[in-house]
């Protein structure tokens, strides 16, 4: 797996230096579009409305469109706001993990510990596990900030991504909101339905046949000979901080525990 971020999870004066790792990847066979008479790449190319140039990636500027009206940002604008320079996975609160609604749920990534003693990683995960919390986090990632979910996985820290609050549509169907009867012999009967389907989910036993097809369909016609010069037909391509570690754990994790107490101390009085 290739290293994807690195930098140092905090909560409180505790610093884990982790490296983040994506924790999924997709198993579709990748296609591309090509003319079907001659099997020639179909590329797509970027064009300016207003002078018709093809413009390259590195002069291409974001912009936001509002009542008619166009804010270009530039890279230096960009890059010039606070979230994008964080290298810091900071633990917000910690909460009962049967809080955190699966809908919210995103990106999962691995945490690898990145310094010479995993004794603080391996505290936070065991913490998480006796205590069944989740941590809710924020960081920043591909100049993004994110808001995740931090929890345990066998012996790995997992960091999911959330989606925001206002990002999570609310279910309003109005025909939900009718009186509907159910009778006991109705569900006695749903529920033996159930019950005939019931086991333990095992993922490994689901395979996914479209796929499985596609390769099997790809594989054939390689060995029957109907193919391009890839060569030929593509053309060419155009190819365009690590966390400080603490010294003395016990003494940060009194430290701030201290500060928590005087903090909440102060917000009741």
């Amino acid at each position: 797996m290739r290293t994807i971020w690195k930098g140092a999870l905090t909560f409180g004066l505790v610093n884990v230096p982790v490296k983040v790792y994506s924790a999924t990847e997709d198993h579709d066979v990748p296609l591309h579009q090509v003319h079907d008479k001659d099997g020639g790449r179909i590329r797509y190319q970027r064009t300016c409305e207003v002078c018709g140039e093809t413009i390259a990636y590195a002069d291409i500027d974001r912009a936001y469109v509002e009542e008619g009206q166009t804010v270009v940002l530039t890279k230096e604008d960009l890059a010039a706001l606070p979230a994008e320079k964080s290298r810091e996975i900071d633990v917000v609160e910690f909460v009962p993990s049967d809080q955190v609604d699966l809908l919210t749920l995103d990106k999962p990534y691995y945490l690898e510990p990145d310094s010479k003693s995993p004794k603080a990683y391996v505290l936070l995960r065991k913490t998480l596990e006796q205590t069944d919390r989740t941590a809710i986090v924020r960081f920043t990632l591909r100049q993004k900030t994110r808001l995740a979910a931090l929890r345990v996985r066998g012996d790995v820290l997992v960091l999911q991504t959330l989606l925001w609050a206002d990002e999570v549509r609310d279910a309003d169907f109005p025909v939900l909101g009718e009186d509907v009867t159910i009778t006991e012999k109705e569900l006695e009967l749903s529920a033996s339905l159930v019950e005939s389907y019931s086991g333990d989910f095992d993922p490994e036993a689901f395979v996914d046949e479209y796929q499985k097809e596609l390769r099997t369909l790809i594989d054939a016609k390689i060995e029957a000979g109907d193919t391009f010069d890839a060569a030929e037909t593509f053309g060419e391509t155009d190819s365009s901080a690590k966390g400080g570690e603490v010294i003395d754990l016990m003494e940060a994790l009194r430290a701030s525990v201290e500060r928590s107490k005087a903090a909440r101390a102060k917000d009741a009085g």
